[in-house]
């Protein structure tokens, strides 16, 4: 026989509170970016379907370019790109590289993306001559209002050996384009025709 002041089973304290568990965004992890939005399981995160559809409308690189790499996220919009798979990244400093910065108003490339997969572009690049990419690297900021495409984030090029180039990745509003190359990448370089 129970004592009164023993709860029963259906008199016992219960803990409803609502509990959230959501998967989150862990900046210590490499998380599998979602293959589309309805596969998105961490609110904020870019899915894969995103980062192709803004290369490819942003600057003309195309599914084809893009279409056999890995994309994952480490902090807050940090994507980077990987020529594979990975079982569990979560292990691991860095897997591929810096490709993209997500989780801003304006989505931004990385300066080594744009190398490395900027001459694929077909818009949205402006090409430098020898001076104005000489100045371009070493991180000064220049008037360009010849400029007449887009304004945001451009890919800066320059002509050389008889191809061009992407040198870095450039901010352009109101006649003046930005650069935005890294302190630890510029370089100053002489201007050569």
């Amino acid at each position: 026989m129970r004592d009164a002041s023993d709860p029963d089973d259906d008199d016992a304290p219960t803990n409803d509170a609502p509990t959230n568990d959501a998967p989150t965004n862990d900046g210590q992890r490499f998380d599998r970016l979602p293959e589309t939005a309805e596969d998105r399981e961490v609110a904020g995160r870019a899915s894969r379907e995103e980062v192709l559809d803004w290369w490819a409308d942003r600057f003309g690189i195309g599914r084809d370019v893009l279409g056999e790499y890995t994309f994952w996220e480490k902090g807050a919009g940090k994507v980077w790109v990987f020529n594979g798979e990975a079982d569990d990244p979560s292990r691991v400093e860095a897997i591929g590289m810096t490709f993209l910065r997500t989780r801003q108003e304006h989505w931004k490339p990385t300066t080594r993306a744009v190398q490395r997969f900027g001459e694929h572009a077909t818009r949205n690049v402006v090409e430098l001559d020898s001076e104005a990419a000489a100045r371009f690297v070493a991180g000064e900021d220049q008037e360009l209002p010849e400029w007449d495409g887009d304004w945001g984030y451009l890919i800066a090029s320059h002509r050389i050996a008889g191809g061009t180039a992407p040198i870095g990745v450039g901010l352009y509003l109101y006649d003046e384009l930005r650069s935005v190359v890294p302190k630890g990448s510029r370089a100053d370089l002489p201007a050569v025709e």
